[in-house]
């Protein structure tokens, strides 16, 4: 049976890899990304938005979908601090700009998404949504990122928050929680090789698209409220 898919961040890293690799050659995926994917399949159908501008995103992907019924909503999008993750991150040197576009992106832009296509999974019988997070968003995690944790944090907020509405339409939401990602390695890359370039330090983009099959294959009758998958060697949380 044709499902079809919402996938957000679809033109690079994890959510190209989503994109490429979780839906099946008959599926209809509305992909939505800043730049156009590269190496696009033939059942992608490219929605250009820059989600740092949140109103005129969703404005963009309401006008091509309109009432099209959807399976399911990813929402793989994630940007932070010019310095974040090195010793030199310091937040008040952050500029106010930064912490509003990192805000803007990463949760503005994904509820009014959500607010904006609730009607459109409540048309399937088995409707997941899946929030793709951060071990930032973690409690008592090491990370010193103020903007990318707060808005980390947010996104289990929103899951846990709309999963009351969403329980009566027997619509599960859920959010990965993820660690440091191997996202220079494609998916198609065999996994022995990227644990040896990687050293084992980075998580390879199969074990997320594995956990994401995973949530999709439930039925209507579970709920899966979160994964968390830091990579073996992180010391942060």
């Amino acid at each position: 049976m044709t499902k079809k898919y919402l996938i957000y961040g679809c033109s690079k890293g994890l959510g190209r890899a989503i994109a490429q690799a979780i839906p099946q050659e008959q599926d209809i995926v509305f992909g939505v990304s800043r730049s156009k994917p590269f190496d696009a399949k033939s059942n992608l159908v490219w929605i250009q938005a820059d989600l740092s501008q949140p109103t005129v995103a969703v404005t963009a992907v309401q006008d091509l979908l309109q009432d099209t019924p959807l399976d399911y909503i990813i929402y793989n999008v994630g940007i932070w601090e010019q310095e974040a993750f090195e010793a030199t991150y310091d937040f008040e040197q952050s500029s106010t700009e930064e912490i509003i576009q990192i805000i803007q992106t990463n949760i503005t832009s994904c509820a009014l998404a959500l607010h904006a296509f609730m009607k459109n999974v409540k048309g399937s019988d088995n409707a997941k949504i899946i929030l793709i997070g951060s071990t930032w968003g973690l409690e008592n995690h090491k990370g010193k990122e103020v903007a990318f944790s707060a808005s980390k944090f947010a996104l289990r907020g929103i899951v846990h928050a709309l999963r009351e509405t969403l329980r009566e339409h027997r619509i599960g939401i859920s959010v990965l929680n993820l660690g440091y990602l191997a996202t220079e390695y494609a998916h198609t890359l065999p996994v022995e090789e990227v644990l040896e370039q990687t050293e084992g330090a980075l998580i390879p983009l199969t074990d997320v698209l594995a956990a994401i099959r995973f949530i999709l294959s439930t039925t209507n009758a579970t709920c899966v409220k979160e994964i968390d998958m830091p990579a073996m060697q992180d010391c942060n949380v």
